[in-house]
This record gives structure tokens, C-alpha cells and sequence, in this order.
């Protein structure tokens, strides 16, 4: 029996496809610098669909007074993410799919998310407002109050952050931090793999 295959689109360090992994699953993580969502073909046999686009331009905590926001180029990534998943669900093995976005301007070219979420909704200690579009089974919550120093850490942005897998590679002009932050909350993952096996 063939393997449930998984496609994690622009997933870099792999942190939401992980459950997957870890129950059997076959993962194709399709993210710079080792493949470039834009040229990927994928298998006709895709199970289930995570996209996760960079938030760069769309991300509401960005200051455009040195670098202006370029949507053109924004768009193309989230665009491919979608042709993807559009060429998985007409060959009708796809039985699911999501793509997640912090809560941005992405909104303004997609439209209501179906799911809004913070990280301690599922059980992870810290907030960062989370969209999530697509067709899929709502993950079931493991909500978390934070303490005084998680919600002030929150605050000032200045939580701890997961370490990055020694096997990934950082793409070229990503910073080390920017990609600890935007690593897939562990709890989120799991629960989103129990809602969508």
C-alpha cells in the first residue's frame, strides 16, 4: 500500500508537516533554497495540501519607509501555492488543503480566512494572530492562559523562540531570527494532524 503523500509548499524547516512525518506519511517540503514553488510539479497522488507563503509583504509589522511593500512578487509565490493545489484537487486525490498567513494584507487578495488562531489556542505559550484558508477539518483547541511574563514577552515580542533543525539550510538574505518566528507552532501542528489524518 502506497503512502498518504504530503506536500508542505514553502514549509522550510518542515515544523508543520512534522506529525505527518512522524505517523508514516511521505513529505515532499517544497521550499527554498532546495525547490522553488513557482517550477514544482507535483505527483498526481497528493493527499493532503500545507502552504504556508512567506508573510514578508504582507505582514502588518513591516515598515515600508526603506523597503516598500511588493505585492507582484508576493502574490506569484501565493499564486503558485494555490495552481498547486487546484492542479492536486481536479485529479480528486487531494482531501485536503490549507495555506496560512500571519493575519496581514493577505487578507485583501484572499479574502476571510476560515480560521483565525494564536499559538496558545493550541497549547503553545504565546500569541501571533494566525490566518488559515482553505478546506480542511477544524483543528480541536488546547487552550493555555499565559502568565504575566509569556503575555509581556508577547507584548514586546521578545518570546523564546524553537531552534532551527540542524539540517536546514537558511536561504540566502533570510535572517536567522525571522525564520525562528515564523516557524509552524508545534501545538498547532499536531492539532491540525489529528483533525486532517
Amino acid at each position: 500500500m502506497k503512502k498518504k503523500v504530503i506536500l508542505d509548499l514553502c514549509g522550510a524547516t518542515g515544523a508543520w508537516s512534522n506529525p505527518y512525518r512522524d505517523n508514516g506519511y511521505d513529505i515532499e517540503i517544497v521550499t527554498l533554497p532546495y525547490c522553488d514553488v513557482r517550477k514544482y510539479v507535483p505527483p498526481d497522488n497528493v493527499y493532503g495540501i500545507l502552504a504556508a507563503p512567506p508573510c514578508t509583504h504582507f505582514s502588518l509589522a513591516r515598515t515600508t519607509a526603506k523597503t516598500p511593500r511588493d505585492f507582484n512578487s508576493a502574490m506569484e509565490i501565493v499564486s503558485a501555492c494555490l495552481k498547486i493545489i487546484w492542479k492536486c484537487r481536479a485529479s480528486e486525490s487531494l482531501k485536503f488543503w490549507a495555506l496560512e498567513n500571519p493575519m496581514g494584507y493577505l487578507r485583501q487578495f484572499l479574502g476571510r480566512p476560515v480560521l483565525t488562531f494564536n499559538p496558545c489556542d493550541y497549547g503553545d505559550g504565546y500569541t501571533k494572530k494566525t490566518d488559515l484558508w482553505g478546506f480542511y477539518n477544524l483543528p480541536k483547541t488546547n487552550k493555555v492562559k499565559l502568565n504575566e511574563q509569556q503575555a509581556r514577552d508577547c507584548y514586546i515580542n521578545s518570546r523564546a523562540l524553537p531552534k532551527i533543525p540542524e539540517n536546514y539550510i537558511i536561504p540566502s538574505g533570510q535572517k536567522r531570527q525571522a525564520v525562528r518566528r515564523a516557524i509552524t507552532p508545534s501545538g498547532f501542528a499536531k492539532a491540525f494532524y489529528e483533525a486532517n489524518k
